[in-house]
């Protein structure tokens, strides 16, 4: 594919403007249902779209020459992302702030760097560790919503502690992909028919509990095309057009910020001093990090 990075930054700032949606859509989407029916018709679209886009790609006929070992590591990813990330973390914001949810979120780069000490032997770094310290710090002052010295949680604990597992699952994810040979769109559509076949079967156990509401499916709709479904095709496409990559990836930090903006005008939420300092140590630690391994 011809570069071009006038277009590479015209599809990143969208998928950006995109992301910035997401945690107002959560927020939104969970008003009007649960955990569960939010997560399986979000899954369900995003899986539907990853299908068109293997059959748009010609990839299809690729899902001939799979074998049992692809489709029991598709398997595994499955019921981490999409079935429990995002369980996790739509519990997550059910009980947190989406302000403060989806600053915690963004957490999951330096988590990455700690699970790839544990699990690929890969060496922490000063930039690793200060990155942890700036970021974690940012965390501990949402929790206590800037009252550093009160030692006392201003939030939901175990919102706190799902959002941390949530990057913890994420990270996790991201380590087993990184010696995944097969193509990233396929590995992603098989991924999602597994963790959606799991979340169906949930969904139909706890449906007798269930209440479907119109404003529910719409919303879950959205979280389907947007978190991971079409939004991931122009970030893709991005990446491809883009002379440089760094100079695209670092759009992605803009969407925090950017996110605050929906927050406070769509779900109503008083964005707090707090969040904003700590979302800045969160980034930071991140920037860090990754300007440490690259110098």
């Amino acid at each position: 594919m011809e570069k071009d990075q006038k277009k590479a930054y015209l599809f990143g700032i969208s998928s950006v403007a995109i992301w910035s949606t997401v945690a107002t859509a959560f927020k939104l989407s969970l008003k009007y249902t649960s955990v569960i029916n939010l997560l399986f018709f979000a899954s369900i679209v995003s899986t539907l779209v990853l299908f068109f886009t293997i059959i748009i790609e010609k990839k299809i006929e690729m899902l001939k020459q799979l074998d049992l070992k692809d489709l029991l590591y598709s398997f595994v990813l499955g019921m981490l992302n999409p079935f429990l990330y995002y369980i996790i973390l739509f519990y997550a914001y059910d009980l947190l702030r989406a302000q403060e949810a989806q600053a915690i979120n963004y957490t999951w780069a330096i988590t990455l760097s700690i699970m790839a000490y544990f699990f690929l032997g890969q060496k922490l770094t000063f930039g690793d560790i200060v990155g942890l310290l700036l970021s974690y710090f940012g965390v501990y002052l949402i929790a206590t919503k800037g009252e550093i010295f009160s030692l006392n949680f201003k939030t939901s604990p175990m919102g706190i502690v799902l959002a941390l597992l949530s990057t913890i699952i994420w990270a996790l994810y991201w380590v087993l992909n990184t010696k995944d040979k097969l193509d990233p769109t396929l590995r992603l559509f098989l991924n999602f028919v597994f963790g959606s076949i799991a979340i169906t079967i949930l969904f139909l156990l706890n449906l007798s509990h269930n209440s479907i509401s119109l404003y529910g499916v719409l919303g879950s709709i959205y979280v389907g095309l947007f978190e991971m479904g079409i939004t991931f095709l122009l970030w893709s496409k991005a990446l491809k057009l883009a002379e440089s990559t760094a100079k695209i990836s670092i759009l992605i930090y803009l969407s925090p910020f950017l996110s605050l903006f929906f927050i406070h005008f769509l779900v109503g939420e008083k964005i707090y001093l707090s969040t904003i300092i700590a979302l800045i140590l969160i980034i930071s630690g991140i920037a860090i990090q990754k300007v440490w391994k690259t110098a």
